[in-house]
């Protein structure tokens, strides 16, 4: 519910009173008397705002908020929490900074707030980009409901994608399943050039508000600062630091987790302070780095339009009959979940993604598919408690991203990696760090290990107990691997 302290103003100049300008509903001064509200959700930014560009249209009245929805909250890492809320505040300080408006944080379930909020300034409408997740379409349509008991319409605009989930079929009109069809038919599609930041005039529409502090809602000050910076301005930085001096090599450095080779844009995608739009429209399709970029991003587009058609791949196979795949539980399997959660496995590279996590929030992408394939086929453990922790620990937990890339690697998703397929740790590590960098960042206790023997420290000549305070690997992977095609085979049949 809205805060008693509520006062809504239009901006204006430094020593007006705020009584003396019109707030919603006034047409004293020649005004609409419409008030146009504008959701953010998974859109923080102003620049290529599809949503806020039409409300801005629409109205001279334009309410900016976002709501704090305890449902959300209770699924996020205090990271992803604290990344959020910056970018919300960055957001807020720049409309400020240009117009003197602001955006209005709320806290409680959308339904309700919006349609109080859309009460209380005579909303004729709300203007919100369009979300696909299962929670986010639920969460939707009781929005839409509620609103339209006040006659308030809820209009959407714009997707997180350059191409919303549904929008590509096969030929026979179903959906994709196979990630190289549907990247055909994503590169042939239009997604047209991004929209222009709005000028300060239209940002003057813009209504500002002073409200009474809602403990409830998250600030960032309440967190420790994230190894990411949040925000649309960090986002360009970060997206111009990587069109100047990564992508052209993108294809060949992606993999090395001891080099700053990939973009670190997938946070600001999360919560829309990019659009890919923003980037595709940056990017040469023509160049070696520039085509395998592309296609990461179309991945993260296939899995939306995937959850989207399959909802209950969140939590459930995607494929038919590998809910009969044998997993471990009981104290020996919670004690191994535990040692893989710390990065105590003894196996170095595993052990520096999941640290990695714990410090930054963020695991380079393939220490996160061997982390993944060590929980899931050495330690034999239920792929979805793999991905809780991502989800809980990321700041960029992308729901369809996470889950069903974890089911990529369990082998129970669709166009997933054969089961067989089981990185071998030792191997993963030597090849994709070779000197050793990326373990010796993060696992501190094998510094003065030589390249040789960083990724197998338990081999060290001379010694029973390898390096004193790491431990000896937890599992035997050659052994392990075997179990696992053993319980794979035993599904099968």
């Amino acid at each position: 519910m809205l805060e008693p302290g509520l006062d809504m103003t239009k901006s204006q100049p430094h020593g007006t009173a705020a009584s003396e300008y019109p707030v919603a509903g006034d047409r004293s001064r020649g005004r609409s008397s419409a008030t146009t509200l504008v959701w953010m959700r998974r859109d923080v930014r102003l620049a290529d705002h599809p949503a806020l560009r039409a409300a801005l249209d629409a109205s001279s009245n334009v309410v900016v908020v976002y709501v704090w929805d305890p449902a959300l909250i209770s699924g996020s890492g205090a990271a992803r929490l604290a990344f959020l809320s910056g970018c919300v505040g960055s957001v807020d300080e720049e409309l400020r900074r240009r117009s003197g408006g602001g955006i209005l944080q709320l806290y409680g379930r959308p339904a309700e707030v919006l349609a109080a909020l859309g009460a209380r300034v005579g909303a004729e409408a709300v203007y919100a980009t369009a979300d696909f997740g299962p929670y986010g379409s639920r969460r939707d349509a009781d929005t839409r409901a509620a609103l339209a008991r006040n006659r308030v319409d809820l209009r959407f605009v714009g997707t997180p994608y350059a191409v919303a989930p549904g929008e590509l079929v096969t030929a026979s009109g179903g959906p994709f399943q196979v990630f190289t069809p549907f990247w055909k038919a994503w590169r042939s599609h239009a997604w047209g050039l991004p929209l222009q930041t709005p000028t300060d005039a239209d940002l003057a529409k813009v209504t500002r508000f002073a409200i009474s502090d809602d403990t409830r809602v998250p600030r960032a000050a309440d967190f420790a600062p994230t190894h990411t910076a949040p925000g649309e301005h960090s986002a360009h930085e970060r997206l111009e630091a990587f069109l100047a001096a990564h992508v052209a090599d993108y294809r060949d450095r992606r993999d090395l987790p001891g080099e700053d080779g990939t973009s670190r844009l997938s946070a600001y995608l999360r919560f829309g302070c990019l659009h890919p739009r923003q980037i595709l429209s940056r990017l040469d399709p023509t160049s070696k780095g520039g085509e395998v970029y592309e296609k990461e991003l179309c991945w993260r587009e296939f899995y939306g339009d995937v959850l989207w058609q399959r909802p209950d791949a969140r939590d459930h196979p995607y494929r038919q009959g590998w809910s009969q795949l044998e997993v471990d539980e009981g104290p020996e399997a919670d004690e191994r979940f535990e040692a893989w959660a710390a990065g105590m496995t003894g196996y170095p590279i595993v052990d520096a993604g999941m640290r990695q996590l714990l410090s930054e929030a963020w695991m380079h992408n393939r220490v996160r598919m061997i982390t993944a394939s060590f929980l899931v086929k050495d330690l034999h453990l239920d792929w979805r408690r793999g991905a809780k922790w991502f989800m809980d620990h990321l700041v960029d937990g992308d729901l369809a991203s996470n889950q069903l890339g974890w089911q990529w690697v369990a082998g129970s998703g669709n166009d997933a990696a054969p089961f067989f397929r089981v990185f071998n740790p030792t191997l993963q590590g030597a090849k994709f760090d070779p000197s050793g960098s990326y373990v010796r960042r993060y696992v501190p206790e094998l510094t003065a290990v030589d390249d040789r023997h960083i990724h197998s420290p338990h081999e060290l000549a001379g010694s029973l107990l390898g390096v004193p305070g790491y431990p000896t690997p937890i599992v035997d992977h050659h052994f392990e691997r075997d179990v696992a095609l053993s319980r794979y085979n035993r599904m099968r049949s």
